[in-house]
């Protein structure tokens, strides 16, 4: 397999300014999508942050702290976005056991746990 550097490979690269934004912004929601349409685990956790975030905004708690318990919820989403990557990126490659692959797909796997862990511990405190 012949790597070359991106910058050869990707038509996108040589974008700059407003254009890039914008295009970048619709890659984005593209991901977005694709992450909802596809992923269950996304959904779950979109369906937990809906819940959460709203439930948030009521405790009686100080502006720092629905900070943290809010960005640890997106924390949760983010990382699951990435697993869900990692994931399909694995799946373009083989479908076939490999050991490499069950362990790349484990380790996003334990990524989210790990998210969901801190989530709880933020929420609880």
């Amino acid at each position: 397999m012949n790597l070359q550097s991106s910058e050869q490979n990707s038509p996108h690269k040589g974008k700059t300014g407003l254009d890039r934004i914008i295009r970048a912004y619709g890659y984005s929601l593209c991901g977005l999508r694709a992450a909802f349409r596809h992923e269950a685990a996304f959904r779950q956790e979109l369906l937990l942050a809906l819940v959460l975030i709203p439930l948030t905004l009521f405790l009686h708690a100080t502006p720092i702290e629905k900070a943290l318990i809010i960005a640890s919820i997106f924390g949760v989403l983010i990382v699951e976005l990435k697993n869900s990557a990692i994931e399909a990126v694995v799946d373009l490659i083989t479908l076939e056991h490999h050991e490499l692959a069950k362990r790349a797909k484990d380790i996003g796997s334990a990524a989210v746990l790990l998210s969901l862990t801190n989530l709880a511990v933020v929420f609880e405190s």
